[in-house]
């Protein structure tokens, strides 16, 4: 009997023992993430650079992105607005806006609400989610979005016909996209539809996410975010603002 409970009781000391290493190697990837040389972007060396507040690495490229460790303590997949809620938020420097990638630099979501200690993430599996994307081989961008039908397929659209593309093809985050750094993976294309009443594919895309087994994600900012939202928001009110008077 005894040795039945002490085989139990190392049971269960190994299960935490492992959830310990988990989360010591996701943090050891934080770390590394952060060290990437594509979350820094070489400066301008003819202008001056304004925010002299910026970390920047030994060859004088100022950080673009930032990553933070989260641990997911909520998930859902069965519904066409699905959510992920982690355990961190304003209180650890969560904002809206942020973008959340899993432990293996897969696109998961983004960041749509924030309370002292936690945050509030539209999932990829949400029907209103859009997310700008590109071909990993070609750079040819399109926006990734969900039917609400199918968990395991996203549908990429916007891709012109003339571009090449076929079954295998990788899709990845887009210099385009304000929340997500470049480059991170979206998924596989696994299905090309040509869409004879347009002049666009309609593409079936694999998430490289497992959306199903989510534990430990990275939480993403880009430190240039509010700049470049600001004069987005700007520029369409100046321009498309019908009381404008024409110069």
């Amino acid at each position: 009997m005894t040795g039945q409970v002490n085989s139990r009781y190392k049971k269960v000391e190994n299960f935490f023992a492992l959830g310990d290493e988990n989360r010591r190697v996701h943090q050891l990837n934080d770390s590394l993430f952060n060290l990437l040389a594509r979350q820094y972007v070489q400066t301008d060396t003819g202008r001056q650079l304004v925010r002299d507040t910026v970390p920047s690495d030994t060859l004088n490229r100022y950080r673009r992105y930032y990553f933070r460790p989260a641990a997911v303590i909520y998930n859902s997949t069965s519904s066409e607005k699905n959510y992920i809620q982690l355990d961190r938020g304003a209180l650890h420097g969560i904002t809206e806006n942020m973008s959340v990638l899993n432990s293996d630099g897969a696109a998961v979501g983004v960041v749509v609400n924030v309370s002292p200690r936690f945050a509030q993430v539209m999932s990829l599996l949400h029907v209103r989610q859009k997310v700008n994307v590109a071909l990993k081989k070609s750079g040819d961008f399109g926006t990734i979005e969900w039917d609400g039908v199918d968990p395991g397929l996203l549908l990429l659209k916007g891709l012109p016909k003339s571009v090449p593309v076929k079954v295998g093809d990788s899709v990845v985050t887009s210099r385009y996209s304000f929340n997500f750094p470049p480059g991170y993976p979206v998924g596989t294309v696994a299905e090309v539809i040509s869409d004879p009443g347009t002049n666009f594919f309609l593409l079936k895309v694999k998430p490289a996410a497992r959306f199903y087994n989510l534990q430990y994600v990275f939480v993403v900012e880009n430190l240039q975010y509010s700049e470049q939202a600001q004069l987005d928001e700007q520029t369409r009110k100046r321009i498309e603002d019908p009381k404008r008077t024409t110069r």
